[in-house]
């Protein structure tokens, strides 16, 4: 089994191989029954910590940071990308942030790259799900070059309501930092224009390959969707922006991209609470890599329980 000709669950496994010039790994592979599944960073991105909850007061989301020996003023979001293969397709589920669109985000956008480092080739690539339009999750797909190495069949499944959105994106709701809005409506719309030929929508539900199912859930965006990955009695979720690292001990705190916070926090609860049931793996694009972890509920709460590294 491979995720393409040259790499194999075996060699990529281990999350002591870093490409050159790397100090720490960036990929980590999971079998989730009959599907492949490999965790790639995409780097992290710098965002100053009042994005973690704007609806929060200063003193109590203070108080979560020193709790969780972070820092005050700014936090390094980790940004993962996960390449799954199922039914001799392969599957990127989102696609990082590529490019530095003027925001001085040097450290983010490193998929191209480690993709090539774990031997995915572009070429090898069946299916792109995404799980909205936001830049760290579609970015990767514009950097030079990257489209002409891609599959002339190439399918990009997305919710309808995602493309519907970002025509006219409302974002008097949101707190971003300046310089963000403009970039996310930019960074859209190119991408719409220039992949709109490859773009197969969905209404709320889509089955990509087999066992791998997009769902819309809306909230984050109007068409975020999760991706629910299954085989042979495993299951594992791809929650994209659905659940932040902050969500387990306040999942009522509203994310500064959130373009419907309430919304938001309803999808947050209802997912994690679907997956405390279920016993299921856990991936989010800004969890800490590599991500994989379990869900436990914790009164009103929820506990996240990160997985064993498997050596």
């Amino acid at each position: 089994m491979s995720l393409a000709t040259n790499m194999s669950l075996e060699d990529t496994s281990h999350p002591g191989g870093p490409g050159p010039g790397e100090l720490v790994p960036s990929r980590y592979a999971v079998q989730i029954g009959e599907i492949e599944v490999l965790v790639i960073s995409d780097g992290v991105l710098p965002l100053p910590t009042t994005m973690l909850a704007h609806n929060a007061e200063p003193a109590v989301r203070e108080a979560w940071l020193n709790h969780m020996f972070l820092p005050q003023d700014s936090l390094d979001w980790p940004l993962n990308v996960v390449v799954a293969r199922s039914g001799g397709q392969t599957i990127l589920l989102d696609a990082g942030l590529g490019l530095d669109p003027d925001l001085h985000l040097p450290r983010a956008g490193q998929l191209i790259k480690r993709l090539e480092d774990a031997g995915v080739d572009l070429a090898s690539v069946t299916d792109v799900v995404l799980t909205h339009l936001h830049m760290d999750h579609i970015g990767g797909l514009l950097v030079d070059g990257v489209k002409e190495r891609l599959r002339p069949d190439l399918r990009i499944h997305l919710a309808a309501a995602e493309v519907k959105f970002w025509e006219a994106p409302d974002f008097s709701r949101t707190r971003m930092p300046p310089g963000f809005p403009d970039a996310l409506r930019a960074t859209a719309k190119r991408f719409v224009n220039e992949y709109r030929s490859h773009l197969r929508l969905f209404d709320d539900e889509c089955e990509v390959a087999p066992g791998v199912v997009a769902r819309r859930t809306g909230g984050h965006t109007p068409g975020h969707s999760v991706i629910r990955l299954a085989s042979g009695g495993d299951r594992l979720t791809f929650a994209g922006d659905a659940v932040f690292a902050v969500g387990f001990d306040q999942p009522d705190w509203h994310n500064g991209f959130e373009h419907d916070p309430e919304e938001a926090a309803r999808v947050r609860v209802s997912l994690l609470r679907e997956l405390a049931a279920t016993g299921e793996l856990l991936v989010a694009t800004h969890l800490p890599f590599p991500s994989v972890c379990h869900v436990a509920v914790e009164g009103e709460t929820f506990r996240w329980v990160p997985v064993f590294w498997d050596y």
